[in-house]
């Protein structure tokens, strides 16, 4: 269950983030209302998964959920590059993420 509370807490993840961008630096309101919530949201469920996984493995996975989405939603809402080489770069992040979930023994 851990882990799924930990994908759950990526996903927020990936809405604070780019929450940033639609809150045009906190500065409108409900934008920014919507990345504060999703922060916080996003940091009890963290709590809640490293009650059972262990810490670095699950701030290396949540952070790497995080990144994933938020690089891919870049290049799909905000018309940033999508490069081969930062296409592989998301990919070995995603490799990575699979690896630790292999190996946390969980």
């Amino acid at each position: 269950m851990s882990w799924y509370i930990l994908l759950v807490a990526g996903l927020f993840e990936i809405g604070w983030a780019v929450g940033l961008e639609y809150s045009d630096g906190l500065s409108k309101p409900l934008p920014t209302l919507g990345t504060v919530l999703a922060l916080v949201i996003s940091m009890i469920l963290l709590a809640q998964a490293v009650k059972d996984l262990p810490v670095g493995t699950a701030y290396a996975v949540w952070t790497g959920i995080g990144a994933v989405g938020t690089a891919s939603l870049g290049i799909v809402l905000f018309d940033e590059p999508a490069s081969l080489a930062r296409v592989v770069c998301i990919s070995l992040i995603v490799v990575g993420i699979v690896g630790l979930h292999l190996a946390s023994g969980h």
